[in-house]
């Protein structure tokens, strides 16, 4: 199929692209890599009445570390940031998330801002801005903001975003030198989307687990971080029983979807299955990097 007809924009400036953001009153949608959104217009799931092409605009693909943040404009390219010297030394968890998406045709064209725009509730990018707490700098006719990641994924497909805003930037804290990591997913094939995936980060002092960071994907209608499950390894530590509990009170807390391509229960169960294993790979790495 082809897409619907749409008016066409390619500005230069950011402020250009918020002002025929405007004209359009919410009917417009930016392009930035495009490997979700057109073919969404081919198939007719998405009729804009206007293109609003980020491409030419100098600066959105900057890669910056500022004060223990690393700072990456939004058109930065999935592949360009999959061997990204700062995005290996000071994200690592974005580095192996980044591996997990897709094929390389569509990172070689998604971008960040994009994929996180698009709030797909499989997208391992989402997942690592909750896992990490992560933020995103948005510009629109208002002026700019921030919004942290947790009160970005309003539903599936659906930002806290306003019609005339676009994503410039995505903030990550630094990995705090010596974390584990570790990243479990479960689809059908490599590249397909998820139907459930974990992602943790995990800090240790001496024999305590002082910081763990617990994130979904594919499970819900959106990404979401598991405190309840971070409290049992920061309280009880990173031992058999710790972990085992954790991933049990992962499972129970999850709201799972079904679809065609699993069941809820399934779905939960994925849960506590990835949680265990993505905990002991980031313990196991840890013990590593510090040992």
């Amino acid at each position: 199929m082809k897409p619907a007809k749409f008016d066409y924009h390619c500005p230069a400036t950011v402020d250009e692209a918020i002002a025929a953001l405007g004209r359009y009153q919410g009917e417009a949608r930016v392009l930035a890599g495009g490997q979700s959104l057109v073919p969404m217009m081919n198939f007719r799931l998405a009729t804009p009445a206007a293109i609003i092409d980020l491409n030419r605009i100098p600066g959105l693909d900057k890669i910056e570390l500022t004060d223990g943040t690393l700072r990456i404009g939004a058109m930065a390219r999935q592949r360009r940031l999959e061997f990204a010297p700062a995005v290996a030394e000071k994200l690592p968890l974005l580095g192996e998330a980044l591996g997990w998406v897709g094929h390389l045709p569509t990172r070689t064209r998604g971008t960040i801002g994009g994929s996180i725009a698009h709030a797909d509730p499989a997208a391992e990018i989402p997942m690592v801005l909750q896992a990490l707490s992560g933020e995103v700098v948005v510009r629109g006719t208002q002026g700019e903001r921030r919004i942290a990641a947790p009160d970005l994924f309003v539903a599936p497909l659906t930002t806290a975003l306003e019609p005339d805003e676009i994503l410039t930037e995505v903030r990550f804290p630094v990995i705090p030198p010596g974390a584990g990591y570790a990243i479990e997913e479960f689809a059908r094939r490599k590249g397909d989307f998820a139907i459930a995936a974990i992602a943790v980060m995990l800090v240790r002092e001496g024999e305590r687990c002082a910081t763990a960071h617990l994130a979904t994907a594919g499970i819900g209608p959106v990404s979401v971080r598991l405190s309840e499950a971070e409290n049992i390894l920061e309280q009880r530590g990173l031992g058999e029983d710790a972990v085992a509990a954790a991933a049990q009170r992962a499972a129970e807390l999850v709201e799972p979807m079904a679809d065609h391509n699993a069941s809820a229960d399934f779905r939960r169960h994925l849960t506590g299955v990835l949680t265990r294993r993505a905990v002991l790979k980031a313990r196991d790495r840890q013990n590593v990097r510090t040992g």
